[in-house]
């Protein structure tokens, strides 16, 4: 609603759409992997990782974006550069379909560098209040699914620094045998965006839990959405860690407990769901493109997460 250049965006809530309907809201940043963006000068998928850690967490209440506002700050405005910027973040709010309702650039010179910024983001989705996914008919032989990453997203760029001097282009811009292309490229991939998958697993009333695998790893996330008397076990066997996290951890000697507390390991999301609905998850989630696996199971236990393979 509204024209360009107001003090606020408006945006009309479908009233008829939800009988009782809740907001849900996010914000995030992209944290340190701009800097990688920076150093090689790439700025056309980062805006694409602010929505996708907004909205990503969004879903996992079982709600529909509906609209997004971005915040820039940058040490001097490059209208060629911003516009780079804040075309990924449409083309993330395209791939989530919510509005693009607003935002705000700032230049800070004398307090940035001129060639730095920071991109924050805020968002907003709804759900009925009967319908939002809070883990409590979770039970003991529930089946827990994980939908593959394309990449680390925008989570342990503060190791990823340590690892890899990245400072270097020329390194970064050097294709690495085992990744396919170069360290850059692997390292840069956005962030995937679930929306709809999730979503429509929802429809089919399919979902008991969901976990957006961010800053914690696995662990920390998954547990986020076990309720109080149930553990999940996780195999890590069962799916196939992405070559740019072997890379990770070879190079900086990395043991596998800190390599599961800061990175997703190639799961992006994980969906908990009724044994006998499995097969009917796997579906849906694959015909929307998804590359699904049967990560692990609920059991009784203190709302912690195990490993094993």
């Amino acid at each position: 609603m509204g024209e360009l250049g107001g003090f606020g965006g408006l945006f009309a809530l479908n009233n008829g759409k939800y009988e009782k309907p809740v907001l849900v809201s996010s914000t995030d940043g992209v944290g340190t992997k701009l800097k990688l963006a920076q150093v090689m000068g790439i700025h056309e998928t980062i805006g694409i990782d602010l929505v996708a850690m907004v909205v990503n967490d969004l879903i996992t209440s079982g709600a529909e974006p509906l609209f997004f506002l971005d915040y820039l700050a940058i040490g001097q405005v490059v209208p060629k550069k911003v516009a780079t910027i804040i075309k990924g973040v449409a083309d993330g709010c395209l791939q989530a379909g919510c509005a693009l309702l607003g935002g705000e650039t700032a230049e800070h010179p004398g307090v940035m560098a001129k060639d730095d910024y920071d991109l924050a983001g805020f968002g907003v989705g709804v759900a009925d209040k009967s319908r939002l996914i809070d883990g409590h008919d979770i039970v003991s032989g529930d089946i827990i699914l994980g939908l593959a990453a394309s990449g680390l997203h925008a989570n342990g760029f503060s190791m990823v620094r340590k690892v890899f001097d990245i400072d270097d282009v020329k390194k970064l811009e050097q294709p690495v045998a085992k990744l396919g292309m170069t360290l850059g490229k692997a390292l840069l991939r956005p962030t995937r965006i679930y929306v709809k998958p999730i979503l429509n697993l929802h429809k089919q009333n399919l979902l008991k839990g969901v976990a957006h695998n961010t800053g914690g790893g696995i662990g920390e996330n998954l547990a986020r959405s076990l309720p109080v008397g149930f553990d999940a076990l996780i195999d890590q066997s069962s799916w196939e860690t992405s070559p740019i996290f072997e890379l990770i951890q070879e190079r900086g000697d990395i043991d596998e407990s800190e390599m599961r507390r800061t990175f997703n390991l190639g799961i992006g999301m994980m969906v908990i769901v009724a044994a006998n609905k499995v097969e009917d998850a796997c579906k849906i989630l694959e015909t929307t493109g998804e590359t699904v696996y049967q990560c692990g199971r609920i059991v009784t236990g203190k709302g912690e997460v195990g490993f094993s393979g």
